[in-house]
This record gives structure tokens, sequence and C-alpha cells, in this order.
């Protein structure tokens, strides 16, 4: 299980969030799915100046830890679809 506070990157496409595959989130809380089925993980998205723009919750599976040979990168948040 990933730690609290930690930045963690999507490791799929979230378009009802305007979020792609490689953003950077930080993890905030963990959710117990309600009826049985995957977990999941409250995400805060900053934008790149720092500031919080949403918090979305999502399944654990959507996520993973960043690794030391990934480098962060910038797009708008207009280009996700």
């Amino acid at each position: 299980m990933l730690e609290l506070y930690q930045r963690v990157v999507l490791s799929r496409n979230l378009p009802e969030h305007h979020l792609q595959k490689g953003d950077v989130l930080t993890l905030i809380d963990y959710v117990p799915h309600p009826s049985g089925g995957e977990d999941g993980y409250i995400l805060e998205v900053f934008n790149a100046v720092g500031e919080s723009i949403n918090v979305i919750a999502v399944p654990m599976g959507a996520v993973q830890a960043l690794k030391n040979n990934e480098i962060l990168t910038v797009r708008s948040l207009a280009e996700a679809s």
C-alpha cells in the first residue's frame, strides 16, 4: 500500500477529471469500497505552482508510486480530454 502524503502517478487516463496517465498527484487518504470492490485512494490535484485545484477518489489500481528514473513534465489542464 502506498504511503499517505506521497506523490503518486496516474496509471490510466481519467477524462471525467481532465487528468491523464502520467499526471502526478498527492495521496491524502484511503477509502474502503462500500460493497467489497476495489478499495480506493483520495488524491489531491495541484497545478504547476502548487495550488490545490481538485480532490478526487480513484480505485487503488489507478495509481502507482513514482520511480527514481522518471521526470516530471508540464501540460495545460485544457489539453486533457
